[in-house]
Formats: C-alpha cells, sequence, structure tokens
C-alpha cells in the first residue's frame, strides 16, 4: 500500500485553517453573525428560537431534510442535557453538525495497484479539470508519479487546459485531437502501465445528469477501463460546485446510480459559496439507506495548486463557528 494521502497543508500564521474560513465566508456570517442575533433575541431555548433556527439552516444550503435532522437531533440533546441557555444550544449544534458529516471524512487511499487509476466525472463549470491539475500536485507531494489522461475530448478547451496542468505540474498528458473518451484513456492506461506510473487521473467530458445518452457513454468509459486494467478504476470521484447548492444532490444520486462513486470532491467553497450543502450530502446518504456514506475526499477553497485539501470534518466545523 502506498496509504492515505494526507493533508501537507502548513499551519504556521494561519495557514488553511485562515483559507478555509475565508472559504466559509458565506455560511459563517450566517452561522455566526445571524446566529449571535438570534441567541441575542432568544437568550433562553424556546420554540421560537428552535423555529427561527430551522430556518436559518435552511437558508445555509443544509436543505431541509437534512435541517429536519439536525433539528431533531438538538432537540434530543437539549433534552437530555436539560439545556436551557441559547449559547449552549450553540455548542450543541455544533456537535450535531459534527457528528453529522463526520462519516465524510475517509481520506483517498492509493493502492500498490499500478497504475491507480481515478476516473474523475461531473458536469461542465463545476471546476473538474481544474481540480485534476491539482490533485495530480498533491499526488506529487505524496511522492507519487502522475500521468493525465485528456478524456474530455468534447471540449478542446479541456485538453487545453488539461495540458496547461500538466506543463505546471511538469506531468505527461495523454490525449489525441480526435477520438472518443474512452479510446483515449485506454491508451493511457497502457501508457501509464508502460511508464509505471503510479496514478493514472482520468478527466471524462461533463454531462448533464438528465442526458441519459452521454450517461450511457460514461459507463462505457468506466467497462474500457476496467478491460485495459481488470479492477480499474480504482476510485470514480464526482467534482461538486459548491455553488448549485441543492442541485449537487441530484448530481451525486445520478452519476451514483450510474458508475458507483466512491468519493467527491467539493470546490469552489471561495466565499461565495454557502457550505451547508455538506451536511445535505451527509444526510442524503442515509436517507436513501445507503449502509456506506459516498466520502468527501476533498474540498477546494482557492485558485492556488494548493487550496484542495483532504476534508477534514473537525476543522471544517471549527471553521463554520470559531
Amino acid at each position: 500500500m502506498f496509504g492515505f494521502l494526507k493533508s501537507n497543508r502548513k499551519e504556521e500564521g494561519g495557514g488553511w485553517g485562515a483559507r478555509l474560513k475565508q472559504g466559509l465566508q458565506r455560511t459563517r456570517e450566517v452561522l455566526n453573525t445571524d446566529l449571535t442575533e438570534l441567541f441575542s433575541r432568544h437568550p433562553k431555548i424556546d420554540e421560537a428560537l428552535y423555529e427561527e433556527l430551522e430556518t436559518l439552516l435552511i437558508t445555509s444550503d443544509v436543505g431541509v431534510a437534512a435541517t429536519g435532522h439536525i433539528m431533531a437531533a438538538l432537540r434530543a440533546r437539549a433534552k437530555a442535557d436539560r439545556l436551557a441557555d441559547a449559547q449552549q444550544l450553540r455548542a450543541a449544534l455544533k456537535a450535531v453538525l459534527y457528528d453529522l458529516i463526520a462519516p465524510l471524512e475517509v481520506p483517498l487511499e492509493i493502492s500498490d495497484q499500478k497504475p491507480f487509476v481515478i476516473m474523475m466525472v461531473g458536469v461542465n463549470g463545476t471546476g473538474k479539470t481544474t481540480s485534476i491539475g491539482k490533485l495530480a500536485k498533491y499526488c506529487q507531494a505524496s511522492g507519487l508519479s502522475v500521468l493525465l489522461a485528456a478524456g474530455d475530448t468534447f471540449r478542446a478547451a479541456a485538453r487545453e487546459q488539461l495540458a496547461v496542468w500538466g506543463e505546471r505540474n511538469n506531468v505527461a498528458v495523454i490525449s489525441q485531437r480526435s477520438g472518443d473518451s474512452a479510446a483515449v484513456i485506454f491508451d493511457a492506461v497502457q501508457a501509464a502501465r508502460a511508464r509505471s506510473a503510479d496514478v493514472l487521473i482520468a478527466d471524462t467530458a461533463g454531462r448533464l445528469p438528465t442526458q441519459l445518452h452521454l450517461m450511457e457513454e460514461i459507463r462505457k468509459v468506466k467497462r474500457v477501463i476496467d478491460r485495459a486494467l481488470p479492477g480499474a478504476p480504482h476510485e470514480i470521484m464526482l467534482v461538486l460546485d459548491a455553488n448549485t447548492g441543492q442541485n449537487a444532490l441530484a448530481q451525486l444520486k445520478a452519476f451514483d446510480d450510474a458508475l458507483g462513486l466512491t468519493g467527491l470532491i467539493m470546490t469552489k467553497l471561495d466565499g461565495t459559496a454557502k457550505g451547508g450543502v455538506i451536511a445535505a450530502i451527509a444526510h442524503a446518504r442515509s436517507a436513501l439507506a445507503k449502509d456506506r456514506p459516498i466520502p468527501l475526499r476533498f474540498i477546494g477553497v482557492g485558485e492556488g495548486m494548493d487550496d484542495l485539501q483532504p476534508f477534514d470534518a473537525r476543522a471544517f466545523v471549527d471553521a463554520l463557528f470559531d
């Protein structure tokens, strides 16, 4: 085993923690400013406080279903601990939110299968190709050799963008000016085996979950990868844009039904997104009666090369509240 990809962030001078707080600025404004105002109006726990808190969570993109779960857990905790003061409820809310999202924190594990194939999927505009470049850099920082496959053959700009990331990271990119996505990635698998690359990250064409014929094409890509390297892809990662809010849940379900996702990347937590959608994703997995949550492998909080880091549930909740 190569082991888990762990954070290589540096904490001095605020570092990653400060960037995370900046990325969650909009949600922090709701959960800090508005909560402070709410608790000042309702210093004691009562039904009016609960109702206003429920509204705040929904407007933070937590969503109706996940908010219902959080409120039920919060009421139960308040009753069991005999809480009476609103500030105590704030601490209880933080604990309930952590309990909900903690199962999403599962680092990406790179096995000793060479190449370890990561298939990247998502709709156009989520930051998929950019995430591939950042993930390549992250793997390199963990001592792994990387090869990229420009499998988004529907957009010439995607191939060019990936080539730029390859140059920045000094990583080879396998691409074709013609041919379908499956053919490009098949060739990339062969190239990765020949070069003994540790990791192959394969881009695929962005598509809407409602485009059924295109979803079938991406299933074909998965089958071709398995044909080229039995057992691959070893990771199927969906890239979600935090700005899409509850629409992220529909994307997650559609791609999971089609491919069987193994991981997620949440991008664009850059000061405008409402990070509460992560709570909605955590709740959706249990609501769909799936024993395993789909891990949130990485979150992105900026445009910098190092602004993609493993999801840390405790750091995330602390950034929201502290």
